[in-house]
């Protein structure tokens, strides 16, 4: 009996201990961020953080991709497609040309293999995290549109 009323004793104490801190949590104030509002001068995003990936440009404005697909084979989960189209040069060589890349950001685990994988610095993971949609299918991007001609943007559309 000794031991049952000692072991109650221990909860009750135990009991009051956890609602000592809850209760000074309670009281103490604190401070909201408001983000919508005030993000550009409260909200803090690291430049490493990992948030969505991006198509890098040479210095003519050029895509940096050659559609070797190495990244596409790199990604856990299919989140990347690749479509390549074979082109004649004037040279008269077949060489292959990126037709669509096409990058599923509600698939994507952010690890960043398909970033580590690219051999020629295409790709990059930037920071931009406000990607909430109501419809999952605008999570699915074509990274390659502005270098699109004007008649294949209209067929994605």
């Amino acid at each position: 009996m000794a031991n049952y009323i000692q072991g109650l004793f221990h909860g009750i104490r135990t009991l009051l201990t956890g609602l000592k801190v809850t209760g000074k949590e309670f009281v103490t104030p604190k401070i909201t961020e408001q983000y919508p509002e005030n993000r550009e001068t409260t909200l803090y995003i690291p430049e490493r953080f990992e948030a969505e990936l991006h198509l890098i440009e040479d210095e003519n404005g050029e895509l940096k991709c050659t559609a070797c697909t190495l990244c596409q084979t790199a990604c856990p989960n299919d989140t990347i497609q690749i479509k390549v189209e074979k082109v004649t040069t004037p040279e008269g060589k077949s060489k292959r040309v990126l037709s669509e890349y096409i990058y599923d950001l509600g698939r994507c685990t952010f690890c960043g293999q398909c970033v580590d994988s690219c051999n020629f610095g295409a790709l990059e993971m930037t920071n931009h995290f406000e990607n909430s949609e109501y419809d999952k299918r605008k999570l699915v991007k074509h990274l390659n549109e502005r270098h699109l001609p004007a008649n294949r943007k209209e067929e994605q559309i």
